[in-house]
Formats: C-alpha cells, sequence, structure tokens
C-alpha cells in the first residue's frame, strides 16, 4: 500500500518492480471529501490519470482500476483521461457513503466495494494499492498568529475578498497564493503567485503611501497607558511606546473606532469622529427639529 507520492517516486526511479505488476487499484478521496476535510485536494485525479499512464507506458499488460466518487480532469486535463481510457484504464465508480474497503486475507490486500455502473459488488486482489490521500493545510495557526491573517475552517489563510481582493489577506501589505490559500493546481499557483506578486509590487514601487482618512490618534497627555486600547483593537495596532504611553500606527490603522469608544480616559480621538463634530451634528437635528 502506498501513496501517489511514493508512486511517484517508484515511477521516477525503479521500473522493474512495476513490469510484475499484474493488478493496480488506485483509490480516490481518501481523507478528503468528507465531514473532517470536506476540500477536493483538487491534483489527485489528475496525479492518478498520470501515474495510471506512466504505468501502462512501462508495463501495458498491467489491470490499472481507479476507483472514484467522480474524476475531476480539470481544463485541457481532459485529454489525459482520454488517453488513460485509451490505454485500457478502468475507472469504476462508488457512491460517497459506500467507500471501498481494504483489509488483509491470507496475507494479501484484498479490495472490496460496490460499482455504480455494475450494479455488483467487485473484489479484486491488486499487487499494488495506490491511495489518493487528500491535501490538508499544514500547522499555519502560529502564522496566523503573527501576520494578524484569518484562517479558514479547514486551516488555509482567507482572503480579503473572494472577488475584489482575492490574494490580499486582511492585514495589509500580506498577500496570499497557492496552497496557502487552498488545494491549488500548479497552473492556478503560478497565476496566484503573479497576482500576489503585482500587488506586492503595487506598493513597493510608491515613494509614498495614502493612509485612509479616518484613524484614530492619541493624546499622550491623556493617556494612563491602561492598555485597554490595546487589549479592544482586533487588529492590534496599537501598542505602549518608549515614553510610556499608547501610540496608533496611523498606516496600520482600520479606523474601526474601537479604541476611541474603550478609551476610559478619552485620551484616543478618531478623524471625522471626534465628539464636538457628533455633538455639533446633534444640536443641528435637534435645532432643525
Amino acid at each position: 500500500m502506498k501513496t501517489k507520492v511514493e508512486l511517484a517516486d517508484i515511477l521516477s526511479k525503479d521500473d522493474s518492480r512495476i513490469k510484475e505488476w499484474k493488478n493496480v487499484v488506485m483509490i480516490q478521496c481518501v481523507g478528503s471529501r468528507n465531514k473532517e476535510n470536506p476540500n477536493c485536494s483538487r491534483v489527485c485525479c489528475q496525479q492518478a490519470v498520470k501515474n495510471a499512464i506512466a504505468i501502462k507506458e512501462i508495463n501495458p499488460d498491467a489491470n490499472i482500476f481507479i476507483l472514484h466518487r467522480d474524476i475531476r480532469t480539470y481544463g485541457f486535463a481532459e485529454d489525459y483521461y482520454k488517453k488513460a481510457r485509451e490505454l485500457g484504464v478502468h475507472f469504476m465508480r462508488f457512491k460517497e457513503h459506500e467507500e471501498p474497503k481494504a483489509e488483509q486475507v491470507d496475507g494479501k490486500i484484498q479490495v472490496s466495494f460496490k460499482d455504480i455502473t455494475l450494479g455488483r459488488d467487485v473484489t479484486i486482489i491488486p499487487d499494488q494499492l495506490i491511495l489518493s490521500v487528500g491535501v490538508v493545510a499544514g500547522d499555519t495557526e502560529e502564522l496566523a498568529n503573527i501576520i494578524k491573517a484569518p484562517l479558514t475552517g479547514e486551516r488555509f489563510f482567507l482572503e480579503a475578498h473572494v472577488k475584489l481582493r482575492p490574494v490580499d489577506t486582511q492585514s495589509d501589505g500580506i498577500f496570499i497564493c497557492g496552497m496557502a490559500h487552498s488545494p491549488r493546481l500548479i497552473d492556478e499557483t503560478i497565476s496566484q503567485a503573479l497576482a500576489a506578486s503585482s500587488r506586492a509590487c503595487t506598493l513597493l514601487s510608491q515613494d509614498s503611501i495614502d493612509v485612509g482618512g479616518v484613524v484614530a490618534k492619541v493624546d499622550p497627555d491623556l493617556c494612563a497607558a491602561c492598555l485597554i486600547c490595546v487589549r479592544a483593537c482586533p487588529y492590534e495596532v496599537p501598542f505602549i511606546n518608549k515614553d510610556g504611553v499608547s501610540e496608533i500606527d496611523i498606516s496600520k490603522c482600520h479606523g474601526c473606532g474601537i479604541c476611541a469608544a474603550e478609551c476610559p480616559a478619552k485620551a484616543i480621538t478618531l478623524s471625522h469622529f471626534e465628539d464636538n463634530q457628533i455633538l455639533a451634528q446633534i444640536d443641528a437635528l435637534m435645532e432643525a427639529l
């Protein structure tokens, strides 16, 4: 029993074992598209088709069975699926909640499943069993805490906006691409990497950057360094500077106003939303009434 990565290593180094294989079974969606990992890993079907073709070219007499819920060969990869069918690769489909079962019987691996097309139970004793293991996110939580970027439920990095800012994170100046964002094909990863580098260049190419007009500022004479603003800010922008008072970097401030609302000493004001401005608007409204 091997994974697709281990099979690829065998195909690249040693042909002798492959020539001895008579029956090869590949099971798709192992550890993916389920409750624990709902994502499609995207690369598995194409990798299975590629490996099946490679095995057939080395050992044309090998019987290759690809057990799948559905084959997802995106774009021009459909041509390789057609080629695999022409070479005699068997694609056998099973239902979502009727996954194939692999067990050891008399020292040999036995794979049992119910084929949808045939409508009957099928048992195969393969010389090699290959599993398409699902793609899962790595240890992203520590990095996400460092760069203040949110994660999806599957622990991939979340984009700021799926259409308007697809490679931006909610932390300005930090961009994502490829497998950091979600399971991706290599051509999609390259496209995202080019987009992310372009977004970075738009910042690096400028001599100066204009920040938003609505930002918070601290009056150091009123600040008691109570740390309430530091704890309240969802973007973790305020910090205690060397003078022992709170300071807000306006280039990082999102203008949400939470720190200004939480500050007990009223040491923080939000530009364009200062108390005297709000009170003046209220007075004007009351006079109009």
